[in-house]
Protein backbone atom coordinates (compact mmCIF):
# COMPACT_ATOMS: atom_id res chain seq x y z
CA UNK A 1 0.00 0.00 0.00
CA UNK A 2 1.29 3.68 -1.00
CA UNK A 3 1.47 5.22 1.90
CA UNK A 4 1.81 9.32 1.69
CA UNK A 5 2.15 11.79 4.32
CA UNK A 6 0.56 15.02 4.42
CA UNK A 7 0.40 15.90 8.94
CA UNK A 8 3.86 17.74 9.00
CA UNK A 9 2.47 20.63 10.42
CA UNK A 10 2.14 17.93 13.33
CA UNK A 11 5.49 16.87 12.83
CA UNK A 12 8.14 16.15 9.95
CA UNK A 13 10.44 12.93 9.49
CA UNK A 14 14.17 13.90 10.59
CA UNK A 15 16.31 13.98 7.64
CA UNK A 16 18.95 11.13 7.28
CA UNK A 17 21.62 13.87 7.83
CA UNK A 18 20.40 14.76 11.23
CA UNK A 19 19.74 11.07 12.23
CA UNK A 20 23.69 10.28 11.33
CA UNK A 21 24.66 13.45 12.97
CA UNK A 22 22.84 12.34 16.39
CA UNK A 23 23.69 8.62 15.86
CA UNK A 24 27.14 10.18 16.31
CA UNK A 25 26.94 11.76 19.01
CA UNK A 26 25.15 9.09 20.85
CA UNK A 27 28.47 6.67 20.16
CA UNK A 28 31.05 9.41 20.88
CA UNK A 29 29.54 12.15 23.11
CA UNK A 30 28.58 10.80 26.20
CA UNK A 31 29.81 13.07 29.00
CA UNK A 32 27.29 15.34 30.72
CA UNK A 33 28.13 18.81 29.46
CA UNK A 34 28.15 20.26 32.87
CA UNK A 35 30.90 17.88 34.00
CA UNK A 36 34.33 19.68 33.96
CA UNK A 37 36.41 16.19 32.68
CA UNK A 38 37.25 16.37 29.13
CA UNK A 39 34.38 14.42 28.94
CA UNK A 40 31.98 16.78 29.59
CA UNK A 41 33.94 19.80 27.87
CA UNK A 42 33.39 18.30 24.36
CA UNK A 43 29.56 17.61 25.18
CA UNK A 44 29.81 21.45 26.35
CA UNK A 45 31.59 22.51 22.94
CA UNK A 46 28.94 21.14 20.90
CA UNK A 47 25.92 22.36 22.90
CA UNK A 48 27.27 25.93 22.63
CA UNK A 49 28.38 26.08 18.90
CA UNK A 50 24.87 24.60 18.46
CA UNK A 51 23.58 27.52 20.70
CA UNK A 52 26.01 30.14 18.58
CA UNK A 53 25.19 28.67 14.81
CA UNK A 54 21.67 29.03 15.71
CA UNK A 55 21.55 32.34 17.00
CA UNK A 56 23.25 33.57 13.92
CA UNK A 57 19.90 32.52 11.61
CA UNK A 58 17.99 35.40 14.03
CA UNK A 59 20.64 37.60 14.23
CA UNK A 60 20.47 37.58 18.04
CA UNK A 61 23.55 36.95 20.32
CA UNK A 62 23.94 33.04 21.60
CA UNK A 63 23.32 33.98 25.69
CA UNK A 64 19.54 34.82 24.17
CA UNK A 65 18.88 31.31 23.41
CA UNK A 66 17.74 29.28 25.80
CA UNK A 67 17.45 25.30 25.04
CA UNK A 68 14.06 23.36 26.03
CA UNK A 69 12.46 20.20 25.13
CA UNK A 70 10.31 22.10 22.80
CA UNK A 71 7.85 24.67 22.33
CA UNK A 72 5.53 24.16 24.64
CA UNK A 73 8.19 24.60 27.62
CA UNK A 74 9.74 27.48 25.87
CA UNK A 75 5.92 29.09 26.39
CA UNK A 76 5.61 28.35 29.12
CA UNK A 77 9.08 29.29 29.99
CA UNK A 78 8.43 32.95 28.69
CA UNK A 79 4.76 33.15 29.70
CA UNK A 80 5.51 32.68 33.28
CA UNK A 81 8.21 35.04 33.56
CA UNK A 82 6.82 37.63 32.20
CA UNK A 83 4.32 37.79 35.31
CA UNK A 84 6.46 36.55 37.45
CA UNK A 85 9.50 38.06 36.84
CA UNK A 86 9.25 41.13 34.55
CA UNK A 87 6.07 42.50 36.35
CA UNK A 88 3.53 42.27 33.68
CA UNK A 89 0.36 41.73 34.99
CA UNK A 90 -1.90 41.57 31.37
CA UNK A 91 -1.69 39.68 28.58
CA UNK A 92 -3.10 40.45 25.56
CA UNK A 93 -3.64 37.25 23.09
CA UNK A 94 -6.05 35.78 21.12
CA UNK A 95 -8.83 32.42 20.88
CA UNK A 96 -6.93 31.04 18.47
CA UNK A 97 -3.66 30.41 19.81
CA UNK A 98 -2.09 27.01 20.44
CA UNK A 99 -2.96 25.25 23.73
CA UNK A 100 0.55 26.04 24.94
CA UNK A 101 -0.32 29.65 25.25
CA UNK A 102 -4.35 29.64 26.10
CA UNK A 103 -3.39 27.28 28.71
CA UNK A 104 -0.58 28.60 30.28
CA UNK A 105 -2.64 32.38 30.25
CA UNK A 106 -5.91 31.03 31.84
CA UNK A 107 -3.60 29.01 34.86
CA UNK A 108 -1.63 32.51 35.19
CA UNK A 109 -5.12 34.41 35.54
CA UNK A 110 -6.56 31.90 38.28
CA UNK A 111 -2.84 32.36 40.01
CA UNK A 112 -2.14 35.31 39.75
CA UNK A 113 -5.43 37.51 38.88
CA UNK A 114 -3.82 38.86 35.69
CA UNK A 115 -5.97 40.77 33.61
CA UNK A 116 -6.08 38.81 30.15
CA UNK A 117 -7.78 40.94 27.27
CA UNK A 118 -8.74 38.77 24.05
CA UNK A 119 -7.46 40.25 20.75
CA UNK A 120 -10.95 40.55 18.27
CA UNK A 121 -10.84 38.04 14.68
CA UNK A 122 -12.58 38.70 11.64
CA UNK A 123 -14.36 35.40 10.51
CA UNK A 124 -10.87 34.44 8.95
CA UNK A 125 -9.32 34.61 12.22
CA UNK A 126 -7.15 37.52 11.01
CA UNK A 127 -6.20 39.85 13.95
CA UNK A 128 -7.72 43.04 14.32
CA UNK A 129 -4.67 45.16 14.35
CA UNK A 130 -6.82 48.81 15.07
CA UNK A 131 -8.61 46.67 18.23
CA UNK A 132 -5.21 45.72 19.56
CA UNK A 133 -3.79 49.20 19.35
CA UNK A 134 -7.31 50.23 21.21
CA UNK A 135 -6.66 47.46 23.86
CA UNK A 136 -3.01 48.93 24.30
CA UNK A 137 -4.43 52.67 24.29
CA UNK A 138 -7.31 52.08 27.13
CA UNK A 139 -5.03 50.63 30.07
CA UNK A 140 -1.61 51.55 32.05
CA UNK A 141 -1.23 47.92 33.24
CA UNK A 142 2.25 46.40 32.36
CA UNK A 143 1.02 44.33 29.15
CA UNK A 144 2.40 41.19 27.23
CA UNK A 145 1.18 40.62 23.56
CA UNK A 146 1.34 36.87 22.93
CA UNK A 147 0.46 36.19 19.22
CA UNK A 148 1.65 33.15 17.25
CA UNK A 149 3.15 33.96 13.95
CA UNK A 150 1.77 30.86 12.23
CA UNK A 151 -1.38 29.37 13.61
CA UNK A 152 -1.16 25.75 13.30
CA UNK A 153 -4.48 24.85 11.95
CA UNK A 154 -5.67 27.52 9.41
CA UNK A 155 -1.99 28.80 8.16
CA UNK A 156 -2.47 32.07 8.79
CA UNK A 157 0.13 34.57 9.29
CA UNK A 158 0.63 37.52 11.85
CA UNK A 159 2.25 40.56 10.47
CA UNK A 160 4.69 41.06 12.48
CA UNK A 161 6.08 44.47 11.47
CA UNK A 162 2.90 45.74 12.59
CA UNK A 163 2.60 44.06 16.04
CA UNK A 164 6.49 45.08 16.62
CA UNK A 165 5.48 48.68 15.61
CA UNK A 166 2.32 49.14 18.02
CA UNK A 167 4.29 46.96 20.82
CA UNK A 168 6.56 49.63 20.87
CA UNK A 169 4.59 52.51 20.58
CA UNK A 170 2.69 51.64 23.83
CA UNK A 171 5.75 49.98 25.61
CA UNK A 172 4.28 46.77 25.66
CA UNK A 173 6.30 43.16 25.68
CA UNK A 174 5.78 40.87 22.53
CA UNK A 175 5.74 37.06 22.84
CA UNK A 176 5.22 35.19 19.73
CA UNK A 177 4.85 31.28 19.59
CA UNK A 178 7.02 31.06 16.14
CA UNK A 179 6.99 27.17 16.56
CA UNK A 180 5.07 26.97 13.00
CA UNK A 181 7.46 29.39 11.21
CA UNK A 182 10.62 28.28 12.36
CA UNK A 183 12.84 26.80 9.68
CA UNK A 184 10.15 27.90 7.06
CA UNK A 185 10.51 31.69 7.22
CA UNK A 186 13.59 33.95 7.66
CA UNK A 187 13.39 36.11 11.16
CA UNK A 188 15.50 38.47 11.47
CA UNK A 189 14.82 39.88 15.25
CA UNK A 190 17.26 43.11 14.65
CA UNK A 191 14.33 44.07 11.86
CA UNK A 192 11.71 42.61 13.94
CA UNK A 193 12.20 43.35 17.42
CA UNK A 194 10.33 40.90 19.04
CA UNK A 195 10.97 40.13 22.63
CA UNK A 196 10.48 36.26 22.83
CA UNK A 197 10.14 33.49 20.25
CA UNK A 198 9.87 29.87 20.45
CA UNK A 199 10.68 27.07 18.18
CA UNK A 200 10.43 23.13 18.55
CA UNK A 201 12.71 20.87 16.30
CA UNK A 202 10.36 18.48 14.96
CA UNK A 203 8.66 21.18 13.31
CA UNK A 204 11.41 21.45 10.86
CA UNK A 205 12.73 17.90 10.37
CA UNK A 206 14.74 18.01 13.52
CA UNK A 207 14.38 15.85 16.33
CA UNK A 208 11.09 15.82 19.08
CA UNK A 209 11.30 16.63 22.43
CA UNK A 210 14.10 19.24 21.98
CA UNK A 211 13.69 23.20 20.91
CA UNK A 212 14.43 26.80 22.10
CA UNK A 213 13.07 29.97 23.49
CA UNK A 214 14.87 33.79 22.40
CA UNK A 215 14.54 35.87 24.72
CA UNK A 216 16.09 39.60 24.40
CA UNK A 217 18.84 40.41 26.06
CA UNK A 218 18.76 42.19 29.26
CA UNK A 219 15.60 40.06 30.77
CA UNK A 220 16.53 37.54 33.86
CA UNK A 221 15.65 34.54 33.43
CA UNK A 222 14.28 32.41 36.28
CA UNK A 223 13.76 29.12 35.47
CA UNK A 224 10.26 26.86 35.95
CA UNK A 225 12.37 23.92 36.44
CA UNK A 226 14.36 23.52 39.35
CA UNK A 227 16.91 21.40 40.21
CA UNK A 228 20.13 22.69 38.35
CA UNK A 229 22.58 25.32 37.16
CA UNK A 230 22.17 24.43 33.94
CA UNK A 231 20.81 26.80 30.41
CA UNK A 232 22.80 29.65 32.74
CA UNK A 233 20.42 29.47 35.49
CA UNK A 234 17.23 29.56 33.17
CA UNK A 235 16.20 25.68 33.08
CA UNK A 236 17.43 22.63 34.94
CA UNK A 237 17.79 19.33 33.81
CA UNK A 238 21.03 17.91 31.57
CA UNK A 239 20.65 19.00 27.79
CA UNK A 240 20.20 16.17 25.63
CA UNK A 241 23.43 17.30 23.39
CA UNK A 242 22.76 14.63 20.75
CA UNK A 243 19.53 16.34 20.07
CA UNK A 244 20.51 19.81 20.04
CA UNK A 245 23.25 19.04 17.76
CA UNK A 246 20.57 17.49 15.24
CA UNK A 247 18.40 20.33 15.45
CA UNK A 248 21.27 22.88 14.85
CA UNK A 249 21.50 20.67 11.46
CA UNK A 250 17.87 20.63 10.49
CA UNK A 251 17.35 24.36 10.74
CA UNK A 252 20.77 24.83 9.11
CA UNK A 253 19.53 22.75 6.20
CA UNK A 254 16.12 24.26 6.00
CA UNK A 255 17.45 27.87 5.92
CA UNK A 256 20.23 26.94 3.82
CA UNK A 257 17.68 25.64 0.87
CA UNK A 258 14.53 27.65 1.99
CA UNK A 259 13.54 29.61 -1.16
CA UNK A 260 14.18 26.67 -3.09
CA UNK A 261 11.94 24.51 -0.97
CA UNK A 262 9.61 27.60 -0.61
CA UNK A 263 9.26 27.68 -4.87
CA UNK A 264 8.12 23.83 -4.28
CA UNK A 265 6.24 23.08 -1.60
CA UNK A 266 4.13 26.34 -2.79
CA UNK A 267 3.72 24.93 -6.37
CA UNK A 268 2.35 21.41 -4.67
CA UNK A 269 -0.47 23.65 -2.50
CA UNK A 270 -1.30 25.70 -5.65
CA UNK A 271 -1.91 21.98 -7.26
CA UNK A 272 -3.97 20.70 -4.70
CA UNK A 273 -6.00 24.08 -4.38
CA UNK A 274 -6.64 23.64 -8.12
CA UNK A 275 -7.75 20.24 -7.76
CA UNK A 276 -10.22 20.40 -4.93
CA UNK A 277 -11.95 23.20 -6.29
CA UNK A 278 -12.35 21.55 -9.76
CA UNK A 279 -13.57 18.47 -8.49
CA UNK A 280 -15.60 19.02 -5.30
CA UNK A 281 -18.37 21.12 -5.92
CA UNK A 282 -18.95 23.64 -2.31
CA UNK A 283 -15.34 23.11 -0.95
CA UNK A 284 -14.20 26.05 1.19
CA UNK A 285 -10.76 27.10 2.77
CA UNK A 286 -10.93 27.88 6.49
CA UNK A 287 -8.90 30.80 8.20
CA UNK A 288 -7.11 32.29 5.10
CA UNK A 289 -5.46 28.96 3.97
CA UNK A 290 -5.62 29.24 0.32
CA UNK A 291 -4.34 32.85 0.02
CA UNK A 292 -0.72 32.80 -0.25
CA UNK A 293 0.19 35.86 0.62
CA UNK A 294 -1.92 35.72 3.92
CA UNK A 295 -1.11 32.23 5.06
CA UNK A 296 2.28 29.51 5.38
CA UNK A 297 3.21 27.75 2.72
CA UNK A 298 2.83 24.43 4.06
CA UNK A 299 -0.82 24.50 6.01
CA UNK A 300 -4.05 24.55 3.57
CA UNK A 301 -6.97 23.57 5.77
CA UNK A 302 -10.13 22.64 3.83
CA UNK A 303 -13.86 22.53 4.45
CA UNK A 304 -16.22 20.28 2.84
CA UNK A 305 -19.82 21.06 1.93
CA UNK A 306 -21.34 18.60 4.58
CA UNK A 307 -20.27 16.57 7.52
CA UNK A 308 -18.61 13.23 5.94
CA UNK A 309 -18.05 11.06 8.86
CA UNK A 310 -15.13 9.01 9.51
CA UNK A 311 -13.33 10.82 6.36
CA UNK A 312 -9.58 10.78 8.48
CA UNK A 313 -9.90 7.28 9.29
CA UNK A 314 -10.98 6.27 5.99
CA UNK A 315 -8.34 8.00 4.03
CA UNK A 316 -5.48 6.28 6.91
CA UNK A 317 -7.03 3.14 6.16
CA UNK A 318 -6.03 4.27 2.57
CA UNK A 319 -2.55 5.50 3.65
CA UNK A 320 -2.84 8.67 3.65
CA UNK A 321 -2.17 10.99 6.81
CA UNK A 322 -3.71 14.29 7.56
CA UNK A 323 -5.38 15.95 10.85
CA UNK A 324 -9.06 17.14 11.32
CA UNK A 325 -10.48 20.02 12.66
CA UNK A 326 -13.82 19.28 13.77
CA UNK A 327 -15.42 17.53 16.25
CA UNK A 328 -16.67 14.44 13.87
CA UNK A 329 -12.78 13.99 13.05
CA UNK A 330 -11.02 14.46 16.60
CA UNK A 331 -13.23 12.00 18.08
CA UNK A 332 -13.87 15.19 20.51
CA UNK A 333 -17.15 17.03 21.69
CA UNK A 334 -15.51 19.84 20.96
CA UNK A 335 -13.66 19.89 18.15
CA UNK A 336 -11.35 22.53 16.84
CA UNK A 337 -11.32 25.17 19.38
CA UNK A 338 -9.63 27.41 16.21
CA UNK A 339 -12.51 26.87 14.17
CA UNK A 340 -15.70 26.87 16.38
CA UNK A 341 -13.86 30.43 16.86
CA UNK A 342 -14.15 31.38 13.73
CA UNK A 343 -16.66 30.10 12.00
CA UNK A 344 -20.64 29.55 12.74
CA UNK A 345 -22.20 26.55 14.23
CA UNK A 346 -23.18 25.32 11.69
CA UNK A 347 -20.11 25.45 9.33
CA UNK A 348 -18.52 23.84 12.17
CA UNK A 349 -19.85 21.14 12.19
CA UNK A 350 -18.75 20.46 8.70
CA UNK A 351 -16.03 18.04 8.00
CA UNK A 352 -12.36 20.03 8.14
CA UNK A 353 -9.22 18.59 6.67
CA UNK A 354 -5.49 20.39 7.56
CA UNK A 355 -3.27 19.46 5.12
CA UNK A 356 0.13 20.03 5.49
CA UNK A 357 3.47 19.71 3.37
CA UNK A 358 6.73 19.21 3.32
CA UNK A 359 9.71 18.91 0.44
CA UNK A 360 9.27 15.53 0.54
CA UNK A 361 5.93 15.27 -0.79
CA UNK A 362 5.09 15.03 -4.42
CA UNK A 363 2.47 16.30 -7.22
CA UNK A 364 2.20 12.50 -7.57
CA UNK A 365 0.66 11.97 -4.09
CA UNK A 366 -1.76 15.03 -4.56
CA UNK A 367 -2.96 13.33 -8.06
CA UNK A 368 -3.60 9.93 -5.51
CA UNK A 369 -5.51 11.97 -2.46
CA UNK A 370 -7.73 13.35 -5.09
CA UNK A 371 -8.57 9.86 -7.04
CA UNK A 372 -8.93 8.45 -3.23
CA UNK A 373 -11.31 11.38 -2.00
CA UNK A 374 -13.34 11.24 -5.34
CA UNK A 375 -14.19 7.40 -4.40
CA UNK A 376 -14.58 7.86 -0.65
CA UNK A 377 -17.40 10.84 -1.72
CA UNK A 378 -18.85 9.86 -4.74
Amino acid sequence: MQVIYFDNAATTPMSNEVIDAITKVFKTTYGNPSSTHQFGRKAKSLVEQSRKNIAKHFNVTASEIVFTSGGSEADNLILHNAVLNLGVTRIITSKIEHHAVLHTVDALQKEHDIQVNFVKLNNYGAIDYSHLEELLKTSQHKTLISLMYVNNEIGNLLNLDIVCNISEKYNALFHSDTVQGIGHFKIDLQKHPIDFITASAHKFHGPKGTGFAIIKKGFGVKPILLGGEQERGARAGTENVASIVGMEIALNNMLAHLPKEQEYITSLKLNLIEQLKHHFKGILFNGYSDKLDKSSYIILNVRFPKEIPMLLFSLDLKGIAVSGGSACQSGSNKGSHVLNTILNEEEALKTSVRFSFSKLNTKEEIVFLIDELKLLLS
